[in-house]
């Protein structure tokens, strides 16, 4: 069997699937908005570039955005009958995952290095004390090296409770890293970093591994895969795909306080879906991300505009809810009409996106002082927002009660 040319076949099974939505994307008025978002944004970055603050953080936007090498996945194509059928094939398998962890590595350095180049000329003439471009280089790519071997090893980890220590012990180390180098003059930082980077790689090779973790990897594919169908459920109908289930104790409450009835029970079924789903993790993630690229950015407009950026990708991932039990039997089974799960939608919506918007604006006001009018302004514009999405989804409730 070539287990080279099995993944190459699977890989493009799955993109032969997701290619022809990418027109219905496109004719959505995708491809028109993000041209106009790479206009405006050329135009603003230009002028941020020959007008300077005097004040502007750059080694903290610079650590901010160089911190993602941590970042680390890989895409596997494996299915549930593999655990029979390929297991045979076991003690061959670095073959077929040789793939995988190239593809899992190139072109996330290729993006990262993309990033790093645009904002060169920023940092460069904000930092009277900027690092040179090529060992620059050099330590970001050795560093998502590294980090995309830990991130390998964590996925052959026998324990996931481990797994999750070191995958928080891979991004303190990307935290510490980087910050020495940006901070640190390179004489004192590149030991402290060396040093760092041996001592991972030496625990990484502590815990037991499975040399082949069929099920656990067989679920990371299955929610990498559920995770583009998703994306692309944002703009077209798509086939829809298991979702991976996590526990997170800490929001039960959430739903603890609906009543227990029958004009309460889908909007019960939302609340348990988001805190036990995927859209929960990545909405904590975009408030964390954006509170601080708000507060970073909070002395100007571009701080709003970044906060108004967050508010709407937070409502994007709530409005993927909507499509969460849209091929459920129980909901066909049990009599709750189409029009009270728009309304109990719409009420979740709002209970969540509300708060949102308004622990994202307070960067803004603790950071803008002198600037009332364009603070209260971009609250304003934020709740607008809101408003519009929720009319938005509104329509599309309505739309697909009059298709029933």
């Amino acid at each position: 069997m070539d287990l080279k040319a099995l993944r190459r076949q699977r890989r493009a099974v799955f993109w032969g699937q997701v290619l022809p939505y990418l027109g219905y994307v496109m004719q959505s008025g995708l491809a028109v908005l993000f041209m106009a978002f790479l206009i405006t944004f050329a135009a603003w970055y230009t002028s941020l570039i020959l007008h300077l603050p005097p004040d502007l953080p750059i080694r903290w936007i610079m650590l901010l955005l160089a911190v993602p090498a941590a970042w680390s996945s890989f895409r596997t194509y494996l299915n549930d009958a593999d655990i029979v059928f390929l297991r045979p094939q076991e003690y061959r398998l670095h073959v077929y995952f040789s793939g995988t962890r190239i593809s899992g590595v190139v072109y996330k350095i290729i993006g990262m290095l993309l990033l790093f180049m645009l904002l060169w000329p920023l940092y460069i003439r904000s930092d009277e004390a900027a690092r040179p471009l090529l060992p620059f280089v050099l330590l970001l790519v050795l560093l998502k090296l590294l980090f995309s071997y830990g991130g390998w090893q964590e996925l052959h980890m026998a324990s996931r409770s481990t797994a999750g220590v070191y995958r928080l012990l891979r991004w303190v180390l990307a935290v510490l890293t980087i910050g020495a180098w940006l901070w640190q003059p390179p004489l004192r930082s590149l030991p402290f970093i060396l040093l760092a980077a041996a001592l991972y790689y030496v625990v990484l090779r502590l815990p037991t591994k499975h040399k082949v973790p069929w099920e656990h990897l067989i679920r990371v594919e299955q929610a990498q895969a559920g995770r583009v169908m998703r994306t692309l459920s944002w703009f077209v109908d798509v086939p829809a795909w298991t979702q991976r289930v996590t526990r997170r104790p800490w929001l039960a409450w959430l739903g603890s306080r609906i009543p227990w009835s029958r004009e309460a029970a889908y909007r019960y079924l939302l609340v348990k879906t988001f805190a036990r789903t995927e859209p929960a993790g990545i909405v904590i993630r975009l408030m964390i991300l954006g509170l601080l690229l708000i507060w970073i950015l909070s002395g100007g407009w571009a701080g709003s505009a970044v906060y108004l950026l967050f508010v709407f990708l937070i409502g994007v991932q709530l409005a993927a809810l909507r499509r969460s039990h849209r091929d459920s039997l129980w909901l066909q089974l049990y009599p709750i009409p189409e029009s009270a799960r728009g309304n109990a939608f719409l009420h979740f919506y709002m209970q969540i996106m509300l708060p949102a918007a308004v622990v994202l604006w307070l960067p803004l006001l603790v950071g803008g002082a002198g600037r009332w009018s364009s603070v209260w302004l971009s609250l304003a514009a934020g709740l607008l927002l809101i408003l519009l999405q929720r009319r938005m989804q509104a329509k599309k409730w309505a739309r697909n009660a009059d298709e029933e």
